[in-house]
């Protein structure tokens, strides 16, 4: 891997982000011996000295940590965040959701509509709109604004406004939902979700789109859900 010669950014920074990038995705372990700064000088095309200015960023960054004599070793924290797999059932989709914490931030009932194409489905009559935070183990990992249809809402008013929507919607019989769509976007994080997800503005993120319908294509769930993009990992089998 060369560095780029026409980026504006200072050549030990590129090398200090790739090398964050492979300790973030563990390709270089907690505690493992990383290359010496001639390996890491003769992989990126630099000279010596850049190559220490990189190690060294990190170094004071705690993400490394020297060694007399014996070289410089991977100081990886605990990841903080439990990754959130993007997931292709709702059953799956269910019991993702029923580890998480919500915290309820907004609820507007009979008064709002989702913002849906009309190649979603047909809107009801009436739904009841939910902005929350899920959290894991204290950690935001997502900011999600629902629309519910209303009349489900109301069979389960107070498990709505304290619960996760999804698997509850799963237990309803029979199930509400006879379709369901997610369409995966990536993007940035603007001020509000930022705060929210306590992440810096402009921070990478997921956004993901669920619609899901009744067996007459009424949409009777709409959300648009904002995940961090360091607790979202998507893993796909490819053919062969």
């Amino acid at each position: 891997m060369r560095s780029p010669t026409s980026s504006p950014i200072p050549l030990y920074l590129q090398i200090a982000d790739a090398m964050r990038d492979r300790i973030a995705r563990g390709v270089w372990g907690d505690g493992e011996l990383i290359p010496t700064l001639e390996q890491i000088a003769a992989e990126f095309g630099v000279a010596r000295v850049t190559a220490r200015q990189a190690v060294q960023l990190l170094t004071v960054e705690g993400a490394l940590a020297p060694m007399r004599g014996r070289g410089t070793f991977v100081r990886a924290p605990a990841a903080s965040h439990r990754a959130v797999h993007v997931v292709t059932s709702l059953d799956a989709l269910a019991d993702t959701y029923r580890a998480t914490t919500p915290e309820l931030l907004t609820i507007d009932e009979n008064s709002r509509m989702p913002p849906v194409r009309g190649s979603d489905g047909t809107l009801a009559r009436a739904y009841t709109y939910m902005k929350r935070v899920h959290s894991t183990s204290g950690e935001p990992y997502c900011v999600i604004g629902l629309y519910l249809e209303e009349r489900l809402f109301s069979r389960a008013r107070a498990r709505f406004r304290k619960e996760t929507v999804i698997p509850i919607l799963m237990e309803m019989k029979p199930r509400p939902m006879q379709r369901a769509r997610q369409t995966l976007t990536i993007g940035s994080a603007d001020a509000d979700t930022a705060h929210l997800l306590r992440i810096p503005v402009d921070s990478p993120v997921a956004r993901v789109q669920r619609v899901f319908n009744d067996a007459n294509g009424v949409i009777v769930y709409y959300a648009d859900v904002i995940y961090r993009g360091d607790a979202v990992r998507l893993d796909m089998d490819m053919d062969v």
